[in-house]
This record gives structure tokens, sequence and C-alpha cells, in this order.
């Protein structure tokens, strides 16, 4: 029999479009940020901030991980935990090398096609093309990366280590979020990161600094953020992290607008500079914190226009994440080669952009029908299948979807 405790644990998790939504927003910046000289990519956050959608990314996901997964290994189900948590980081390998392969051809086909060899060049597969037998064990070991294809090995990295993330934080949260700082800092010093192909390159997201990001976001969703709430969201840190906005949008300016660098003492030039993405700079990770206590004080979890009709795209999108990602790389390569073929004008770059973003939709919206579909050789109840796991070992019970 199901105890009320054990019923809890496999009772389904209640969804919160709030994360949906950014993430379905974060994928929409990307595929626009990919797309070169693109007037529509100044809607894009890295345009006013330090932070861009891959913060968005990684802190959600290690959101999520806490959040659903931090109760199942508090309650001794830490081998469920781990299989559905591995089961997952292998659907983003096989998606990622899908993806490297598919993305190769597309890029070889067009640079064939059009008798332009910068495409090989420029995102980076001409070494691949002159030497597949080599590249594909290198791309296998997630070693060689094409431009724009960098995240998800990210991804799977942190996916495949957060069983034992999720571990430590259920029983040290604040001893783990520590440890994952003093790593941080040890791998900035010594210039830490996984080696990647051709020799003397290293991967473009250091997963030793990003997981600081993913390790405080799964610290936040085991509940650890509640009990600083009163601080989070105290009048004088919403002040600060106001501040600390409006301070890197008034640095970013200077990027577009040259004029404004003069404004800019060189002391704090060399202190603010390089801001580093790779290793994940103390500038992008405050200014995502300070942008995430503004946004989530005026979007609470009761927020009533997450239900609003015009928002249901951009959830749906962020609700599937993975495939969307994936047919939005192919996207904006696509829309690159038209820009860049035939013409650059405004109003093709918002004709690209738009049919790139409908093309999303549209396919969130195929994948939301499919799941839908009902299965018509369900055997057991889901009651009869809880019990029966449970009855075998606690290890084994499904873990809460």
């Amino acid at each position: 029999m199901i105890t009320r405790d054990q019923s809890a644990l496999l009772a389904p998790v209640e969804r919160d479009l709030r994360l949906d939504l950014f993430r379905g927003i974060g994928l929409w910046m990307i595929f626009l940020d990919h797309i070169p000289h693109d007037v529509v990519a100044w809607l894009t956050l890295r345009n006013y901030g330090f932070s861009d959608a891959a913060e968005f990314f990684v802190f959600i996901s290690g959101y999520l991980v806490g959040w659903i997964y931090g109760p199942i290994v508090a309650g001794g189900w830490f081998l469920a935990a781990l299989k559905r948590l591995w089961r997952r980081a292998l659907e983003m390998y096989v998606a990622h090398i899908m993806l490297f392969l598919l993305f190769t051809a597309q890029i070889a086909r067009t640079a064939r096609r059009f008798d332009n060899p910068m495409y090989e060049h420029e995102f980076n597969v001409f070494n691949f093309l002159s030497h597949p037998d080599e590249l594909i064990g290198q791309a296998i070991l997630l070693k060689y990366k094409p431009v724009n294809l960098d995240v998800l090995p990210l991804y799977i990295t942190l996916v495949f280590a957060s069983p034992f993330i999720v571990w430590c934080l259920v029983r040290r949260p604040n001893l783990t979020l520590v440890a994952s700082a003093v790593l941080y800092v040890l791998s900035r010093w010594f210039d830490w990161n996984v080696a990647s192909y051709p020799p003397g390159t290293t991967w473009y997201f250091n997963p030793f600094c990003w997981q600081l990001m993913f390790v405080f976001a799964a610290w936040c969703g085991i509940g650890q953020i509640e009990k600083v709430a009163t601080w989070v969201w105290s009048r004088a840190a919403m002040a600060l992290a106001a501040a600390w906005l409006v301070f890197a949008l008034l640095i970013v300016m200077t990027w577009h607008l040259p004029a404004l660098e003069a404004l800019i003492p060189k002391w704090m030039i060399k202190a603010i500079y390089p801001i580093d993405k790779t290793d994940l700079d103390m500038l992008r990770f405050t200014h995502f914190l300070a942008l995430a206590i503004w946004v989530t004080y005026f979007v609470s979890r009761k927020w009533r226009a997450r239900h609003v009709t015009w928002l249901r795209p951009v959830i749906l999108c962020g609700q599937h994440s993975l495939p969307i990602f994936c047919l939005g790389v192919f996207l904006s390569f696509s829309a690159h080669w038209i820009l860049t073929q035939y013409t650059k004008g405004v109003w093709e770059q918002l004709a690209v952009s738009a049919v790139g973003i409908v093309i999303m939709i549209g396919a969130a919206w195929l994948l939301d029908r499919a799941e839908r579909v009902p299965n018509l050789f369900v055997k057991v109840t889901e009651v009869e299948e809880a019990d029966t796991a449970l009855d075998r070992a606690p290890a084994e019970a499904p873990a809460r979807p």
C-alpha cells in the first residue's frame, strides 16, 4: 500500500508556467542572437545588460532539478532520481549528436550550392569537412563543436552531475553551495576547463564555472531561498539590484555608442573588462541575480497573466525546450544565409525573424498536440504501477513527474 508521504512524492508537480514562459523567451532570444546583424536582435537581453539567455537556461534548469528531485532524493529514492536524470542527459546527448550531423550537413550543402566557403569557416565546420573521420570521434567525445552548438554539452554535463548535486544539497545545502563557490574560484584562478578540439582550445562554456549558477539555482529550488526571502526582497536589496541594472545598462550602451565610452573612467574600464562569458564573469552572474530579484517580485507564482492567451505561444515553446532549441539553430542559420545571399534590408530582417519564430511556435504546438494523443495500450492504472514499484524496492519507485 502507498502511504500518505509516498503518495505526496508520487503526485504530479504543479507546473510553474513562469519557468516555461521565461524559457520560451530565452529560446526566442537565442534564435535572434544567432542571426548576425539582425535588427530584431536589439530586443534581446544582451543589448541591455551583462547577462543573456544562457544564464536564463542554466538557472531554470538548475531550479527545476532542485524543485522536482529534491523531495525525491530526500525521500530516499536517490536511484530513481539518478535514473530519470541520466536518461534526460542521454536524450540531450543524442539530440546534440543528431543536431551536429544535420547542422554540419546543412552548412556544407549551402556552401556548395552557393559556392561560398565563408559558411564553412564562419561556423567552424571546415576542418570537419576536410577530416570527417577524425572529427566525428571528437564530436562524439563532445570536444569538437561547430559555432552555436556549445551550450548543449554544458547542459549534458550539469544534468549528468545533478543527482549527486541534489544529494549533497538535501543533506548540507549551505555547505554544498559554498563548495560550488570554491570550485568556481579555483577554476578561474588555475584556468581549469575541459579540453576541446583542435588541441589547445577549451569549451566555450566552462562547466567548472557555470556549475555555480546551476548549483545556486538548485539551492533555491529545494526551498533554501525562502529562508532568506525577507532579505532578498527587502527595500535595500531591491534598491541595490536596481542600481546594478542601471549601471550595467550604461556600460553596455557604451558598446553601441562610442561617444559614451569617454565618460567611463579608465580605472573602471580596467576593473570590469574583460566581461568573460566562458568563465561566467561575476558581472554577468550578479546582473542576472539583480534581474531575477525584480522579475520574481512582479511575476509571482500566482501571477494571473500567465494564463492569458497571447502568452500561450511562448509558453508552449518553453515546455518543449530541447526540440525547439535544435530547430532554432537550423532556423537561425537559414535566416543568416538568406540575408547573406540576397539582401540585408530591415524589412527582410524583420521577415526572416518573424517567420522563424512562427515556425518555432508551430512546431511547439504540434509537439503539444502529439503529447495529448492517448495511449491505447495502457496495461495497468497509474496507481497499480506505483504499488508494484513500491513493493519491489523503494529505490526503484518511479520519480515524481
